[in-house]
C-alpha cells in the first residue's frame, strides 16, 4: 500500500512526503531506491489545504470556501530513516530520490526485525496488532532500563510485565518495593520471596555506620571514641554476646561506660547525643539475629524487600547497603577470576519511586550507589531498571546512563524535557507523541531493540497490586449496608410487638 511521495530536499535521515490517504504516526514504511529497501518511521503529519491557508484572514470568505468544499486537502509527514532492511538495518549512504513512493511495511519484514536472541515480549505494534514486540533480555540486564510514566499511564503493569518475562529465564530479580505493591503479586513464571527490610550490623562496615550517626569528617575525636565503641559493638554480636539488639543502642552503652571512665569527656557525650538522634530516625533498622540480604536473594524468585513502612532515611540506607555489598561482592568474583561465581552474583534491581531513592536535586547515600553501580555495574554482571512517575526530579547522571528506555504518556514539558536530555535514541517528534499515548501505549528505545517503536504493552496476567482505589464503591457499598442493618433492626422491633 502506498503511503505518500518524498518530496523536496532528502537526506540520510529523513524524507518529507506528501499524501492523499491518512497514515498513523508511528507506522513502519518502507522506501525502495539505489537497489535497497530502507526502514522507516512515520514521525510526524499535518493536514493542510492550500485554498483555506493561513495568509486568508477574512472569516466569510473562508467560510464560503469551506461550505462549498474543498477537494484540495494534502497531508504532508515525516520518515525517520532506520536502516537497510537487507543489511542489518545500516543507515544508507545515498539519500532517497524525491518523487520516490513510500509504502507501508511488510508485517513479515517487521516479524523479522523484532526476531531477537532472547526475546522479552512486551506487547504488539500499536498500529499493528498482529506483530509481536520482542526486546533482547541481555542488553536489559547489563545497560540497564528506566520506566517512566506519569500517574496512571500502565507503568506498574509494564513492569510486572517485564519481571514476569525475566523469570522465564531464571534470573533473579530484586525489588526494593516502596510501596508494597509486590509482596502480595503472583507471577505466572515464579514466586515472590519477601524479605524483610532489617540489616545485620556485622555486614555493616565502620563507614556505613559512621554516617548514620553523623560523624564529621573533620570530627577526629569523635570519630576515635565512635570507631573505639564500634569496634567493641561488633565483637560482641560476633561472639554472641550482645544481649541489645538495636546495634546504635548497643555502641552508645559502650560509651555511656567510657564517658564514666574518662570523667564524662566532653566528645564521647557529643556521639552519644549523635547516636540519641539516630536512634529515632533507624530504631528499627538493625536486626543481629538475621542474615545477610544478599544470600537472601532467590534464583526464579521475585525478591522484594518491603520499605512500605519504613521512612525514607531508613530505606537510602538499605538502598545503598545492598548496593554496595553487590557491587563490593561481584567485584571480588571477578578479581579472583571466578566467571561462573560472578555469572551467580548476577541481579536485577528493580528500584521503584527512582526520583526518591536518587533524588535530582540533593545528594543522598542511595542516590550515590545508583549512580556507582547505573556506571560499573554492567561490567560485574549488575543490572538496574530504574522506574518513576516523575522523571524530572531523578538523577540526570544516573537516568543518562540507562541505555534502554519505556516511556509512557508523559504531559508535563520539564518531564519531556528531562528525558530527552537524557537520551540520545528520543528525538523531538517522538517527544511530541508522548502526552498524546494511551494508557498501556509506550515509546521503547534503545539497545534492546534494533529501532525506535510504538507498543501497545501486554496486560499482566498474574494479580498485582497498586491499582487505584475504588473509593465511591466502597463508600456507596457501606452505605447499603448501614440501611440494611437499619431495616434489619427495625423488622426485628416489629416481630417483637413495637409498632412505631
Amino acid at each position: 500500500m502506498v503511503v505518500g511521495i518524498c518530496v523536496g530536499e532528502t537526506n540520510l535521515n529523513e524524507v518529507t512526503f506528501i499524501s492523499n490517504k491518512m497514515p498513523q504516526v508511528g507506522q513502519y514504511v518502507t522506501i525502495e531506491y539505489d537497489g535497497r529497501k530502507v526502514l522507516g518511521m512515520v514521525e510526524n503529519l499535518v493536514r493542510g489545504n492550500d485554498a483555506l491557508n493561513v495568509d486568508i484572514n477574512d472569516f466569510k470568505a473562508i467560510q464560503k470556501i469551506s461550505k462549498i468544499g474543498v477537494e484540495d486537502n494534502y497531508i504532508r509527514g515525516k520518515v525517520k530513516i532506520l536502516g537497510d532492511v537487507n543489511d542489518s538495518l545500516r543507515l544508507p549512504r545515498t539519500p532517497v530520490l524525491p518523487g520516490t513512493e513510500i509504502e507501508l511495511a511488510d508485517a513479515e519484514i517487521l516479524k523479522e526485525i523484532f526476531k531477537v536472541t532472547n526475546p522479552i515480549k512486551l506487547g504488539s505494534l500499536v498500529n499493528q496488532s498482529d506483530v509481536d514486540v520482542n526486546v533482547d533480555a541481555n542488553p536489559i540486564l547489563s545497560r540497564h532500563l528506566a520506566i517512566l510514566a506519569m500517574t496512571g499511564a500502565g507503568k506498574s503493569n509494564t513492569v510486572s510485565v517485564l519481571i514476569d518475562q525475566l523469570l522465564g529465564y531464571n534470573v533473579p530479580v530484586f525489588v526494593f518495593d516502596m510501596h508494597g505493591e509486590y509482596k502480595g503479586a503472583e507471577f505466572p513464571n515464579g514466586n515472590v520471596n519477601v524479605i524483610r527490610p532489617k540489616i545485620n550490623p556485622k555486614y555493616m562496615n565502620f563507614y556505613e555506620i559512621k554516617k548514620l550517626v553523623n560523624i564529621p569528617s573533620n570530627g577526629y575525636i569523635q570519630e576515635r571514641h565512635f570507631r573505639k565503641a564500634f569496634k567493641e559493638a561488633k565483637n560482641r554480636i560476633e561472639d554472641g554476646v550482645a544481649h541489645e539488639n538495636n546495634f546504635l543502642k548497643l555502641i552508645y552503652d559502650i560509651l555511656e561506660v567510657y564517658s564514666q571512665e574518662e570523667k564524662a569527656d566532653k566528645q564521647i557525650v557529643d556521639v552519644m547525643n549523635k547516636i540519641d538522634d539516630s536512634m529515632d530516625r533507624y530504631s528499627n533498622l538493625f536486626d543481629q539475629y538475621t542474615g545477610n540480604i544478599l544470600t537472601s536473594i532467590k534464583k526464579a524468585h521475585v525478591n522484594v524487600l518491603d520499605l512500605s513502612q519504613v521512612d525514607e532515611a531508613v530505606a537510602s540506607v538499605l538502598v545503598s547497603h545492598i548496593l554496595r555489598n553487590s557491587l563490593q561482592r561481584s567485584k571480588n568474583a571477578a578479581n579472583n577470576g571466578n566467571k561462573e561465581e560472578l555469572l551467580d552474583n548476577s541481579v536485577f534491581y528493580i528500584l521503584e519511586e527512582a526520583h526518591i531513592l536518587a533524588p535530582q536535586k540533593r545528594d543522598s547515600d542511595s542516590k550515590r550507589w545508583i549512580q556507582r553501580v547505573a556506571r560499573e555495574g554492567r561490567k560485574f554482571g549488575l543490572g538496574l531498571c530504574l522506574v518513576s512517575q516523575s522523571p524530572k526530579t531523578v538523577d540526570h547522571d544516573a537516568l543518562s546512563q540507562m541505555n534502554n528506555m519505556i516511556i509512557l504518556r508523559l504531559v508535563e514539558p520539564e518531564d519531556q524535557r528531562h528525558v530527552q536530555s537524557a537520551s540520545e535514541s528520543l528525538s523531538q517528534d517522538l517527544v511530541n507523541q508522548l502526552p498524546s499515548l494511551n494508557v498501556g501505549e509506550a515509546i521503547v528505545l534503545g539497545l534492546m531493540t534494533k529501532v525506535p517503536t510504538l507498543v501497545k504493552i501486554d496486560k499482566f496476567q498474574g494479580r498485582q497490586h497498586g491499582d487505584d482505589m475504588d473509593i465511591v464503591s466502597h463508600f456507596r457499598d457501606s452505605l447499603e449496608r448501614e440501611a440494611e442493618e437499619i431495616q434489619k433492626q427495625e423488622d426485628e422491633l416489629l416481630d417483637m410487638g413495637y409498632d412505631y
